[in-house]
């Protein structure tokens, strides 16, 4: 098997779409040699915990109501392209994602990581759910099979903090400055939201080479 790590975070839409399009692939090619780990990255990692209001947010970081709607733009037309439900309007508030990807950290724990992941995705971009909420998250976990009590407790706690934090920016020092990026067999950096074609070549190169080393 050939590792794939996903750097990513649940509140960004490349994200949403590179996974995807990553599954699309995967799907056709069931042979596939990935095993995949997903790691932190806040795009905001100076969010108040308790978030923001999201229009306040975006009218901030793109300059106003009409630039924000220009940016997310392409998100939409992306998300369509791919088959992702999307319903931007739905969400209220943007998170602080610490606790997330805390969680996202100990799903790996129990091989649950990329159920959770999943459904980090379709609770915030379809179900407009604040997912820096604690018991949204621990709603998230139990849905994957996870004992929401724990994790709950879990949340309440440092449990964690320090080492998510410390992962996020060993990767911005590794020079990733933006997400998603997808690092294969831990040398060759994939940027941004590709498309299935690409990662279809990707796998079957990887499968050719796998057999002729045999």
């Amino acid at each position: 098997m050939i590792k794939l790590d996903i750097i990513s975070d649940p509140i960004c839409p490349w994200c949403y779409i590179g996974k995807a399009l990553l599954e699309t692939a995967l799907a056709k090619r069931p042979d596939h040699p990935f095993t995949i780990e997903w790691h932190p990255f806040q795009l905001n990692p100076d969010m108040p915990a308790e978030g923001m209001d999201r229009r306040a947010y975006l009218e901030g970081k793109f300059g106003g109501k009409e630039a924000a709607v220009r940016a997310y733009a392409p998100v939409a037309e992306r998300a369509e392209a791919a088959g992702l439900a999307i319903d931007l309007g739905a969400i209220k508030r943007t998170p602080n994602t610490l606790n997330a990807h805390r969680l996202i950290h100990w799903a790996g724990i129990e091989a649950k990581q990329t159920p959770v992941v999943t459904a980090l995705f379709h609770a915030y971009f379809v179900e407009g759910r604040d997912i820096g909420d604690i018991d949204v998250l621990a709603d998230i976990a139990d849905t994957a099979g996870m004992d929401a009590a724990i994790v709950q407790r879990l949340l309440t706690s440092d449990a964690d903090r320090a080492d998510i934090s410390a992962r996020d920016a060993h990767s911005r020092q590794m020079g990733v400055n933006s997400v998603p990026t997808f690092i294969v067999a831990g040398k060759h950096a994939v940027p941004g939201a590709q498309p299935a074609e690409l990662w279809l070549k990707v796998i079957d190169e990887m499968i050719a080479e796998d057999a002729t080393n045999v």
